[in-house]
């Protein structure tokens, strides 16, 4: 069985250095055509970012799926992250430190790496910079620290926060040599430790944003040829799988935690559902050496390797459609009133069809999660 995948259009919208010209929109695109009149041809950061709302509103009039507007919010998210490189770099030079010293790549992890971002995420990215000679590691180390420090900054006064968890390339940790990246994994991957399953799990959702897209490709040839046959590391992330169990009682009933729920109505579908495929899904990808961060691609190349039937293919990837499609109905109604855009959904929301089917999504995930713990 052979599969082509073709890039959609709406991928090319903030492909470029500035948004579309609106002009160039036809009448077909006309709620496009306003939002980005609205913009205008050059905002700064924040005006850019708080911009996105009225994006998702113009999205949703011309009726694309929660699952394209996801990807077009990571994409827009992305050209965020590249204005802000930019102008760090451009402020560093008028500083005196010049030119970056060696190549270098700023990738972006968890959900922006898969390409599902929703609405307020917070910063999740790393840097992998060129190898260079360990006696030039002050000086080159030094920019790239100023670098990441500077850009991470300016993303949080435009409106995307510093990530609580500290990953981010202005940190040691997340700003590393390809080398050093390729050891780290090793370390990670050499035992059952969960904490190293958990920072490799952020860390294995990643795409690259800007700079040498070419050393983020070499450590991908690097996970996809050496993670399949980290055994014990892999059992590690499956037994992981019991830690986020679908928002289903024994009885196949919704029932989700309550704990910080906003009130009893509330189901996390972000933490009991999301979370949950897309943790599934990442670990038969590594089991079998796929190469693909987006959950969709990587169902289908599942698929390919005849690790998953194309049944479940189907239905994994519509389940993952309509979950990123109540979320984000129900981050913009949170917006509108005035609440934050978490992961919680109010099932009042719901329809009775709505109800339905998110029982059968949670029960397939839930099988699939069995299937992802064999190895």
């Amino acid at each position: 069985m052979r599969f082509l995948h073709r890039a959609s259009p709406w991928r090319e919208l903030f492909a470029g250095d500035s948004p579309p010209d609106p002009a160039t929109l036809p009448d077909l695109l006309a709620p496009l055509r306003e939002a980005l009149a609205s913009l205008g041809p050059h905002p700064d950061l924040a005006d850019a970012h708080a911009w996105q709302s009225t994006l998702v509103e113009a999205l949703v009039r011309l009726d694309l799926p929660g699952w394209r507007i996801a990807q077009l919010i990571s994409d827009h998210n992305a050209w965020l992250y590249r204005r802000a490189i930019r102008l760090a770099e451009i402020e560093m030079r008028g500083q005196g430190w010049g030119a970056p010293p060696v190549g270098y790549c700023v990738l972006v992890l968890g959900s922006g790496g898969r390409h599902e971002s929703l609405l307020a995420p917070d910063q999740d990215n790393a840097m992998i910079i060129d190898d260079y000679p360990d006696a030039r590691h002050v000086e080159i180390d030094g920019y790239f620290q100023s670098l990441g420090e500077r850009f991470t900054a300016r993303l949080d006064a435009a409106g995307i926060p510093l990530c609580q968890g500290h990953v981010m390339a202005r940190w040691p940790m997340w700003r590393k040599r390809l080398s050093e990246w390729q050891r780290q994994l090793e370390i990670w991957s050499a035992e059952r430790r969960v904490k190293r399953v958990q920072q490799a799990n952020i860390l294995l959702d990643f795409t690259p944003v800007h700079g040498d897209e070419g050393l983020a490709e070499g450590l991908r040839d690097w996970v996809a040829e050496r993670l399949p046959a980290a055994g014990l590391f892999l059992d590690e992330m499956a037994a992981l799988l019991d830690e986020q169990p679908v928002a289903l009682d024994r009885f196949g009933r919704l029932a989700g935690s309550l704990e910080g729920a906003p009130h009893e109505r509330a189901l996390n579908l972000k933490h009991q559902a999301l979370l949950p495929l897309v943790a599934a899904v990442r670990l038969l990808a590594l089991r079998h050496g796929v190469r693909e961060t987006d959950t969709r691609r990587r169902l289908v190349a599942l698929v390919a390797r005849q690790a998953i039937d194309t049944a479940t293919c189907r239905a994994l990837t519509a389940a993952h459609g309509r979950l990123q499609g109540l979320l984000l109905s129900e981050q913009r109604r949170n917006l509108a009133a005035g609440r934050a855009a978490d992961g919680w959904v109010d099932v009042a929301h719901l329809g009775e069809d709505q109800h339905l089917l998110l029982r059968h999504d949670l029960q397939q995930i839930r099988s699939l999660q069995k299937r992802a713990r064999r190895p």
